[in-house]
């Protein structure tokens, strides 16, 4: 019963957390305003010679959950388990886009292209190639950013746990999330736009700000609902199983 539940947890954990992860990539194709979806009026600082707000890529919504995820499985199941789960999220990542990318080069059937809507006529093929299609930069500074922030935040969560025990869940929780904010925030845009679209590094600085001030304010606010899961996950595996899983991730690390 007790390797049946510790499977089972790590099973709908990774799930969530492949799942999460997958989402991200996908859905960050759109860019939003927060201040503009909150209805307040937008900040628009000077930063390093641009004015910029908080126009992000809708990935943001999720990516801190994905982080968050990480440090609950780094929790239970150690270095190996989060390096096991990241690995397979970019194998998957990658097998979505090639899937993606093959739907694009099939030949639409000529009554799905155009579609009459109330802002006029929409051609479907070239909507989906739009949305789906990202660029090669894209994809891989996505990637790079993803695997680099997840060994980042795995080092750091077990450093700061070595160095309080047990205790302070909420400091190697937010501590480790924060770094590996600050790498996948700056190296995604980096690799993406400096290298793939010759942005100025300037205005790549600025954005990657922006958006991990964003993302700070976030880790810091799901640090509760850290919390909140942890307690369902002991409750769920009982003391004594719980312990050890704890235990073991500890001493395995």
């Amino acid at each position: 019963m007790k390797e049946n539940k510790r499977s089972l947890l790590f099973i709908i954990l990774g799930s969530f957390f492949i799942a999460n992860a997958i989402l991200a990539e996908f859905i960050g194709v759109k860019i939003f305003s927060l201040e503009n979806s909150m209805g307040i009026k937008q900040v628009n600082w000077n930063i390093f010679g641009y004015s910029l707000s908080f126009n992000m890529t809708v990935g943001v919504i999720l990516w801190p959950v994905v982080f968050i995820m990480t440090d609950i499985i780094n929790e239970y199941y150690g270095k190996r388990g989060v390096k096991i789960l990241s690995y397979l999220a970019a194998i998957l990542i990658s097998y979505a886009f090639l899937v993606v990318y093959i739907g694009i080069q099939l030949v639409p059937a000529n009554f799905w292209i155009n579609r009459e809507t109330s802002l006029g006529n929409l051609n479907m093929q070239l909507a989906y190639e739009q949305i789906f299609g990202q660029g090669l930069w894209i994809i891989i500074g996505s990637l790079i950013a993803f695997l680099i922030g997840q060994i980042a935040d795995v080092a750091v969560f077990h450093y700061l746990k070595k160095k309080t025990g047990e205790n302070k869940l909420w400091l190697r929780a937010t501590g480790s999330t924060l770094v590996s904010q600050l790498i996948d925030s700056f190296v995604v845009l980096f690799i993406a736009f400096y290298i793939g679209a010759g942005w100025d590094i300037k205005l790549v600085l600025g954005i990657g700000l922006v958006n991990y001030i964003y993302k700070l304010f976030v880790a810091l606010a799901l640090t509760p609902i850290l919390y909140f899961v942890h307690r369902i996950i002991d409750n769920y595996l009982g003391k004594e199983l719980s312990e050890t899983m704890l235990r073991d991730a500890h001493q395995a690390n």
